[in-house]
């Protein structure tokens, strides 16, 4: 279930979309229901395997206690099947569940799906308890991140 924004891409100040997405612990994960719960912190990738998105992530679990301070769910979403981000994760050690938008619904809902090509660009939404938008930021290409350090600058203004 993928709820998009009316005037298409979210913004800062607007309403995350809800949506529900399979994930690597092989259970539906609503957004929404995480509201009045924890901030969120949705990190949109191309593809499990590649290159800059093992880096990425890998990055992610050495640096995994500096998130892990913070009342944040992070969810690495990827139009991978679950079964291809179960292998990912168990691969690399990531302490992160992530979920699949197979459907590609939700990186069509979120402006990080990458034109005609099928796959997301790589995109990151800071959603703060309350279900509100408070950061968005999407690549200019797949190939290029934020570091941990900018993703953990932004998280600390939620505080």
């Amino acid at each position: 279930m993928t709820t998009i924004a009316p005037g298409g891409v979210p913004v800062a100040g607007d309403l995350a979309p809800d949506f529900t997405l399979r994930s690597t612990a092989d259970t539906p994960v609503t957004l929404s229901s995480l509201r009045g719960q924890k901030h969120v912190l949705l990190a949109f990738f191309p593809f499990a395997f590649s290159r800059v998105c093992t880096e990425e992530f890998c990055e992610m679990r050495d640096h995994w206690d500096a998130f892990a301070r913070h009342d944040l769910e992070v969810f690495p979403i990827s139009v991978d099947s679950p079964h291809a981000l179960r292998e990912f994760k168990a691969k690399h050690g990531m302490q992160v569940t992530l979920l699949s938008d197979f459907h590609r619904e939700v990186s069509a809902a979120y402006g990080t799906l990458f034109g005609d090509a099928g796959f997301s660009n790589r995109g990151y939404v800071l959603i703060d308890k309350e279900g509100v938008i408070r950061w968005r930021f999407v690549e200019e290409t797949p190939g290029t991140r934020r570091e941990h350090t900018e993703l953990l600058a932004e998280i600390a203004k939620l505080a």
